[in-house]
């Protein structure tokens, strides 16, 4: 029986310069018996139902399971994961008989670090490999993006595409380009362990900007796109401050503006909102100085259980496929 299995990592939307236009997969930094913190990325799989499943049904069967460590937060009915199977059937596969899906739920809801992306992401790959990739890359990419806005609110790609493609995305306007990175940056994310939802946080921001203020965000954006092509770090450290939208959001997520101001005095660089929040990242470029932020937001930031701190550089691959005839793992 065939089954594909697609792992999509955490990504950061906006990377506070360029709101709904920039986006960056993460992966964590893994040394000596940091194995517990991985994956850091929901994973689906996709397989077919057993015949008499299959056959007794007058409509297409789709039967999913979930588990991982935030699965409990999951609504009871309208997963995201059953969305994206009925859609993708509708539109490519009708002749489909039935399929079990599997979600591994590793991201925690509502978090500000793409987990709504990463299950579409990791839905619609599976089932566009399973069923024979009717889909190219450019297609897919649009239609995850329609998909994760259905949750979000709005389609926006700042999240699906590089938690696709990996690395650096910046947001065309009917594509998304990679943009060069620095692999000596440390990235430390940190998510409190409360929820909120990304429509709710989007309905904070003005429904006009000043002029000035778009013009600021401009000149931000286009310094750190030429930064990055240059190899400039200072400059595109410099370039890393929201403007447009953490000064409506910063003071609804609690502990935000202090963890900010503690992380600066520790010697980060920049430190900003990962897409719209609970989550903060901050970077750095020396090892010790991330350690030490880490220590200071496992006890001063997290606020439950659930909450969680993770040591990161960017993940230059985006999905990972798994495929039982193969058995074995090929990176996109």
């Amino acid at each position: 029986m065939k089954t594909v299995s697609v792992y999509a990592p955490a990504s950061m939307g906006n990377v506070s310069v360029g709101f709904d236009l920039l986006g960056a997969a993460l992966e964590p930094i893994v040394e000596g018996e940091q194995h517990d913190e991985l994956p850091f990325g929901d994973v689906v799989t996709v397989t077919a139902l057993a015949a008499t499943e299959a056959t007794a049904a007058t409509e297409v069967p789709l039967h999913l399971s979930c588990s991982g460590a935030y699965a409990r937060f999951l609504p009871a009915t309208g997963n995201i994961v059953t969305r994206c199977a009925q859609e993708f059937i509708r539109r490519y596969a009708p002749e489909c008989q039935g399929l079990q899906l599997t979600l591994q739920k590793n991201l925690p809801i509502g978090s500000g670090l793409g987990s709504s992306a990463s299950s579409v992401v990791a839905a619609l790959a599976a089932l566009n490999r399973y069923f024979g990739q009717p889909l190219n890359h450019a297609q897919l990419l649009q239609l995850m993006g329609e998909l994760e806005g259905q949750i979000s609110g709005s389609v926006h790609f700042d999240n699906v595409a590089p938690s696709f493609l990996g690395g650096m995305q910046l947001m065309l306007a009917d594509d998304a380009q990679a943009l060069p990175s620095f692999d000596n940056w440390y990235w430390l994310v940190a998510y409190p362990g409360i929820t909120l939802s990304t429509a709710k946080m989007r309905a904070l921001l003005p429904s006009e900007v000043p002029l000035a203020t778009t013009i600021r965000y401009g000149q931000q954006l286009a310094s750190f796109v030429a930064a990055s092509y240059r190899g400039d770090e200072a400059q595109a450290l410099a370039a890393l401050n929201d403007v447009l939208a953490e000064p409506h959001r910063a003071a609804h997520i609690p502990g935000y503006q202090a963890a900010k101001t503690k992380l600066k005095g520790l010697g980060f660089e920049a430190v900003g909102i990962s897409g719209s929040g609970p989550t903060l990242f901050a970077v750095c470029r020396d090892k010790a100085v991330a350690e030490q932020g880490r220590q200071y937001l496992q006890h001063h930031y997290l606020t439950n259980q659930y909450g969680l701190v993770r040591l990161c550089r960017l993940a230059q691959h985006g999905v990972q496929y798994k495929e039982s005839q193969h058995d074995a793992v090929n990176q996109s």
